[in-house]
């Protein structure tokens, strides 16, 4: 998957803090055409952009009681293109006037050597998949429909098989720290695409 779009601005003093604005929902196998449907008539892009991407999880355990988590994403499709690593933090959920979850966001292009960088760094690997899906924008947003396959061998992304009957879509938007009004345009395009899909400010936690 691209990485983010992300808004170049002159660093004085420091860096950007930026975000990553969230909203997230599911559509079921059969609805998927009539959604992409809808997506390419709301969208700037009318012919749409597909990808297929290999996702590592890493995490480093120390003295904290939650371990640290970084991604590393390269595409399988699209020969030439760099890793990529992430870093997502602790969501912000407890803001009700905002419309869509907040967390941090960092993502960088990096060497091919990335994972092996990450395991010399005391990283372990949790868990990988494989993301087949389309992706979308309007203005800063990024629309993603996306299906998760789990992979059975491990690092074998040849032999992978669904991991459910429905596809993930994420409208997200990445701008540095404070511009909380991206999610209600957020909201807003979120309207647009209901009843197909029902986008929504999801708490982790509630997963668990």
């Amino acid at each position: 998957m691209e990485a983010p779009p992300v808004t170049m601005m002159p660093v004085t003093g420091g860096t950007i803090n930026m975000m990553e604005y969230l909203l997230q929902g599911s559509v079921l196998d059969q609805s998927l055409e009539s959604l992409l449907h809808r997506l390419r008539g709301l969208c700037d892009n009318m012919e749409t952009e597909t990808f297929l991407d290999h996702e590592m999880v890493f995490l480093l355990k120390g003295q904290q009681a939650s371990p640290f988590v970084l991604r590393a994403r390269r595409s399988m499709d699209k020969s030439g293109m760099p890793w990529h690593l992430r870093y997502l933090g602790q969501p912000e959920i407890g803001d009700k006037n905002r419309h869509a979850l907040v967390r941090n966001c960092v993502d960088i292009a990096t060497s091919d050597n990335l994972t092996d960088f990450l395991m010399e760094m005391g990283f372990r690997m949790d868990h990988e998949f494989v993301a087949k899906g389309h992706v979308f924008r309007k203005g800063i947003m990024k629309i993603v429909v996306y299906k998760i396959f789990r992979i059975l061998m491990p690092g074998n992304t040849e032999s992978i098989e669904p991991l459910s009957l429905s596809y993930l879509v994420e409208l997200s938007v990445v701008a540095p720290a404070g511009q909380d009004i991206v999610s209600d345009d957020m909201r807003n395009f979120a309207e647009q695409l209901k009843p197909l899909v029902h986008l929504e400010k999801i708490d982790p936690k509630r997963l668990m």
